[in-house]
């Protein structure tokens, strides 16, 4: 008899639609809701995504999942209450959207875990204990769902010996090895119940292949020397579109997607068809990528964009950008379009960092492009102090403050235009101020990390880039070496907060809030900030 091996992960829910995610151990026919769907093969591993249909909204729909007929999910004596698909009704204008990123898996062994409770099984365990009303609506995932480069001891054991002392030892390179991390993380029995509940958005960070991914040309090239690095990328990239990319997808993109269809269609193994999909991804040419992760998603009169900021960086050219110019246009074009009370930008990476962190990496990019010596020693620092945010590709940043500007200056100009973000671990919020008038309040909202403890140096180091006084010593330098000035101002509201943590942000018509929360030794939650975002009303300049 089949076995369900992960999931079921629900991921795509809009007023009469749902798909769900699962693996499986063997081919077989998944059914969920009534509605059912054949396994594709990868490998030795099967899965499928089940496209549920016909859904009314405003409704709470409990599902099991049956394999070839046999229930296997819920699991008997759960102590969780029945997965359900919930759908909203087209008049509720209130949504909930819970955001983080960097969630390492537990480490295991006795005593306490090291890196501190886990925020997302905190929120879990307070959820399942609360009305179905008050659970959330949407969870994004934005980024490090997996650390490829920094697994637990148990996953190197399992490597060790499978490996038998093959380079990179201790990191993975296989697909079977990417998937050996997902089962890991995701069979946590409280994120496998909060993943089968709320419908799950998310994209890759660098972590998910390799720590400093796509930093700079150097990295790239440095990588493409080692004699693994081509297996490693191809098994990244097309774990990635398994288990994470097919379900930010709706039914509709499903169904025009050219290799999700060859996918389904194939009757036999389609990594090799996945593999070659993945390689074709990763390369640049002309200023171009062949594929775009980033995606749209619409809750009611919510719009969510989330940018690729990894793969999609274009480092050949003649300047550095955080996403080619061809998908700069469609996230454009997406944030113009149609009518919306919110505008939701999720990127892995923050926008506006503390100030004297941003002005450093500016300072840092355009040091590393100087020939000799400076030019290698500027890459140097760049590559150990993670110096590869929005303001690294200076132009990149900039393109994204006026595209804000000029939707948050528009007569129908969204309520709030906030950035959120996860991967510097440390919590923060801050509000962007123009010298032109706003319609739209303009907030970096970041959250990081779920579960993870970075060195003791980050804290200091990031308190300080906050001061006053080394952001203007930086801003001096950089205009000294001929950077453009800052388009954008931005004052901290809120931080910065340590510690594992999850973010809400609630959604009631116009109005929007913020609130953060810490998790506690207890696996209790702690709320450190709690901010309402500005109505829509006509913003004073900065001065």
């Amino acid at each position: 008899m089949a076995q369900l091996v992960l999931g079921p992960v629900l991921r795509h829910v809009n007023g009469t639609t749902a798909t769900v995610w699962v693996e499986t151990d063997t081919s077989c026919e998944v059914v969920v809701a009534g509605h059912a769907a054949r396994t594709f093969q990868v490998g030795d591993q099967h899965f499928a995504l089940v496209v549920v249909e016909g859904l009314a909204p405003g409704t709470s729909t409990p599902y099991d999942v049956r394999l070839d007929g046999e229930v296997v999910w819920p699991e008997p004596d759960s102590p969780f209450p029945p997965c359900r698909i919930r759908t909203k009704a087209e008049d509720d204008l209130s949504h909930r959207l819970v955001f983080g990123s960097c969630r390492a898996a537990k480490h295991g062994g006795p005593g306490p875990d090291k890196l501190g409770p886990d925020a997302l099984d905190a929120f879990a365990l307070r959820m399942k204990d609360q009305p179905e009303e008050q659970w959330p609506d949407a969870l994004l995932l934005l980024g490090d769902q997996v650390y490829a480069d920094e697994p637990t001891p148990r996953v190197k054991r399992w490597l060790a010996e499978r490996r038998d002392g093959r380079e990179p030892v201790g990191e993975v390179v296989e697909f079977r090895e990417y998937a050996e991390l997902y089962h890991e993380s995701w069979s946590d029995p409280e994120i496998r119940w909060l993943m089968s509940t709320v419908p799950t958005s998310m994209i890759f960070d660098d972590h998910d292949v390799r720590d400093d991914w796509n930093t700079s040309r150097a990295w790239r090239e440095k990588m493409a020397a080692r004699p693994w690095w081509r297996q490693r990328i191809r098994a990244g990239l097309a774990s990635y579109w398994v288990y994470q990319h097919i379900g930010n997808l709706g039914p509709e993109q499903l169904a025009g997607d050219e290799l999700y269809g060859k996918v389904v269609a194939a009757g036999g193994d389609v990594r090799p068809l996945l593999e070659d999909f993945a390689e074709r991804a990763d390369a640049e040419l002309d200023g171009r990528k062949s594929t775009w992760w980033s995606y749209r998603r619409d809750f009611g009169r919510v719009r969510l964009l989330v940018i690729d900021t990894r793969n999609g960086r274009i480092l050949d050219g003649p300047e550095r950008l955080m996403v080619s110019h061809d998908e700069f246009a469609w996230i454009e074009r997406n944030a113009t379009e149609g009518d919306f009370d919110h505008l939701l930008i999720g990127s892995s990476l923050p926008w506006l960092m503390p100030h004297g962190l941003s002005h450093f990496q500016s300072l840092n990019e355009n040091a590393a492009a100087k020939p000799g010596l400076r030019g290698k020693l500027a890459e140097t620092v760049r590559q150990v102090a993670d110096l590869e945010h929005w303001p690294a590709f200076r132009a990149s940043f900039e393109r994204l403050a006026r595209m804000i500007l000029r939707i948050g200056s528009r007569p129908d100009a969204p309520s709030t235009i906030c950035v959120l973000s996860g991967d510097v671990h440390h919590s923060y919020a801050a509000r962007a101020h123009y010298t032109a008038p706003l319609r739209s309040a303009v907030l970096q909202l970041v959250c990081s990390p779920v579960h993870n403890d970075p060195p003791w140096i980050f804290r200091p180091a990031f308190r300080l880039s906050w001061s006053r006084p080394i952001a203007r010593l930086l801003r001096r330098l950089a205009d000294r070496a001929g950077i453009s000035p800052d388009p954008i101002g931005w004052t901290k509201l809120s931080g910065p907060h340590f510690g594992n943590s999850v973010a809400l942000l609630e959604v009631d018509g116009r109005a929007a809030r913020f609130r953060l929360e810490t998790a506690r030794a207890d696996n209790g939650l702690e709320e450190v900030a709690d901010l309402a975002l500005q109505e829509p009303a006509l913003q004073e300049p900065a001065p």
